[in-house]
């Protein structure tokens, strides 16, 4: 398992995020990132997760909620990585793959383009 401090795991989320396309980045819309250490215990190589409603599910209805949640797990990720340039590598996947879905593309499709 890589060592890394979780400051040092968070700045690379904090990468990631900023290698985001700025087209897309300004479509991003009630979303909260966060950084935890271990997934639940009922999927404990989860690498992340998104919760909350999709654009693509978003009525006219859609307001005055809490921001839709994204989840990187650090434990899991340095478990599954042998060098820095890995969890770099992986991070950077996770990230995008939760985007993805808050774009609403679900993992078959996210499969099929490499972030899965």
């Amino acid at each position: 398992m890589i060592e890394m401090s979780r400051a040092d795991f968070e700045v690379l989320v904090a990468q990631a995020l900023d290698e985001v396309p700025e087209e897309l980045a300004a479509l991003i819309d009630n979303v909260a990132v966060f950084v935890e250490d271990e997934p639940p215990a009922s999927d404990p190589e989860l690498l992340g997760i998104y919760e909350g409603i999709p654009l693509t599910e978003r009525g006219h209805y859609y307001g005055g909620v809490l921001p839709d949640r994204i989840t990187i797990y650090r434990n899991p990720t340095l478990r599954m990585c042998e060098t820095v340039d890995d969890v770099v590598d992986e991070v950077n996947i996770t990230v995008v793959h939760e985007i993805a879905h808050h774009f609403g593309i679900d993992d078959a499709r996210l499969h099929e383009l490499g972030y899965g």
